[in-house]
């Protein structure tokens, strides 16, 4: 207290509004850079960089990936059986992809989660799209993603587990 016994209280108390501040601004600039983030999934465990040896395609925009993702939930809600995951597109022009599972225990490891990309990748190699530019046997289901203008996956069980994916 000795301190601050000589210390106006006038400057005391902008040093404590400063620092409170700070603290705000820190706190705001982690939750600006992924807005989904303790929403959608919590703090993905796992990241990787895949570089995508197929250019986005010429048009594509953010009502196309909202339509991309529409019509990967309306193939998911014609089989019989309840969807195994729910899929968003997200961010202000929709190039983030988010896939959240909807049962408990469900895609509970990374192994679980890059299972169901693999499957997903099954489901690409299918698509109409796909199937005009040949060889889709080396084509994965990121690459699909980055065809369409996405550049972010997050893949989570909604639990305790995420596994983020930048798409160059």
């Amino acid at each position: 207290m000795t301190l601050f016994k000589n210390f106006n209280q006038k400057y005391f108390l902008c040093f404590c509004g400063f620092v409170i501040f700070c603290i705000y601004a820190m706190t705001f600039d982690v939750n600006a850079a992924d807005r989904h983030l303790g929403y959608y999934y919590p703090e993905p465990k796992s990241e990787e960089t895949y570089q995508a040896p197929l250019p986005v395609l010429q048009g594509v925009s953010r009502f196309s990936r909202v339509g991309f993702v529409t019509s990967l939930d309306q193939l998911q809600k014609q089989k019989p059986y309840p969807p195994t995951y729910h899929m968003f597109a997200k961010g202000g022009d929709a190039e983030k992809l988010i896939i959240v599972a909807t049962e408990e225990g469900r895609y509970n490891t990374l192994f679980r989660l890059r299972g169901l990309l693999a499957s997903m990748t099954a489901d690409a190699r299918t698509s109409p799209l796909f199937s005009k530019l040949g060889h889709v046997e080396q084509l994965n289901f990121f690459d699909l993603l980055k065809m369409v203008g996405f550049k972010k996956l997050t893949v989570t069980n909604g639990h305790d587990v995420a596994h983020k994916v930048i798409i160059e």
